[in-house]
């Protein structure tokens, strides 16, 4: 694999990468005033939005600001539509085709055919190939403090100039990167490009771990990873180095919470709790659904829960569950649910067996 991205933005710059983008932009989205005035004339807005960009006169839009409190307090920056198109042509034509692809095999954000599920399962297979090489080992576990808000932009574009040749690629990665910034700290989270820039720039920590620490086992996902050591000396060791290389390399600070600890207290990992025998759904999970149920059953005694609803949240919550060991757990669940008789939940559980 060539060591910089040969492809030039002119290249990019078709139709039919522009409808592409389009279609994933548009998909799972709700009918919106902007999405059908975009639509009514579909072929001339893609066709103006690729001149613009050919003749360097697009400028990103602005930004619209809400709050979300799940699981903690976060703003949120939205773009515009037209611009989540570019994002989507931007990231689906240069970045997931050859930056992402770079990778090492432990990180599993933002990739095709990885995600927390099989995250939890490599390190389920790690903890138990380590109980049975040294029996009593130790886990470091970090995630650092208010990731997306302390990005470094100089950082980031010098690593995105690394990868990429042409040079108008590259100005058009500046416009995405500092354009609208209001600092040269932070990227906005709510922006498909933030997730792909938040994982090219932990890239460098994957390389320190595995090319210079040479951690064998060790997973990553997003800001938060992992890493299993034989003994207490070496966590500690691996752990203060860790903290140095984030600080000089990347100036990012470690959460507080991050530590390493004796192996027998398991694992909190990608919505699981993870012991080498068995997997058990996060304690914030569970709490979360059982007060989803206390709502529906105050709306089915009030005849006003939404079953289509209720059908879609529980299925996903069954889905997460389906990877964990926690059949009696959702039995349970389900039987706190007084509205079973009118809704058919039943076939849902047969994921769990």
């Amino acid at each position: 694999m060539p060591k910089k991205l040969k492809t030039k933005l002119q290249d990019k710059l078709k139709f039919e990468y522009f409808y592409n983008a389009y279609l994933r932009a548009r998909k799972h989205k709700k009918i919106k005033r902007e999405i059908l005035e975009f639509d009514i004339d579909l072929e001339t807005n893609l066709i103006n939005l690729m001149e613009k960009i050919k003749n360097n006169t697009y400028y990103v839009g602005q930004y619209r600001k809400f709050i979300i409190y799940e699981p903690k307090r976060r703003e949120i920056l939205s773009l515009p539509y037209v611009d989540r198109i570019v994002h989507q042509w931007y990231i689906g034509e240069f970045i997931k085709p050859y930056i992402m692809k770079r990778f090492i095999k432990d990180t599993y954000a933002c990739l095709d055919k990885r995600g927390i599920h099989k995250a939890s399962n490599v390190v389920q297979k790690y903890m138990r190939i380590m109980k049975k090489k040294y029996n009593n080992y130790y886990i470091i576990k970090c995630d650092i403090s208010k990731y997306f808000y302390s990005i470094n932009l100089d950082i980031l574009f010098e690593l995105m100039s690394s990868f990429i040749e042409d040079k108008e690629l590259l100005e058009f990665t500046r416009k995405m990167i500092y354009e609208r910034a209001t600092s040269n700290i932070g990227i906005p989270i709510g922006n498909y490009t933030s997730q792909y820039f938040a994982n090219i720039y932990l890239n460098e920590l994957d390389k320190f771990v595995k090319h210079k620490l040479h951690i064998k086992y060790y997973a990553r996902y997003m800001d938060d990873f992992i890493l299993l050591v034989e003994n207490k000396m070496k966590a500690k060791e691996v752990f203060e180095k860790i903290k140095v290389f984030l600080d000089e390399r990347l100036n990012l600070k470690l959460n507080p919470k991050s530590r390493y600890y004796f192996s027998s207290m398991g694992l909190d990992f990608c919505g699981y709790r993870i012991f080498e025998t068995y997997k058990l759904i996060r304690k914030r999970s569970v709490r979360k659904i059982r007060k989803k149920i206390s709502k529906w059953n105050y709306r089915y005694e009030n005849n006003s829960l939404n079953y289509h609803k209720v059908l879609v949240c529980w299925n996903s919550f069954l889905n997460h569950a389906s990877h964990a060991n926690c059949f009696n757990l959702c039995n349970r669940l389900y039987e706190k649910m007084m509205f079973t008789k009118e809704i058919n939940l039943n076939r849902y559980k047969e994921r769990l067996k």
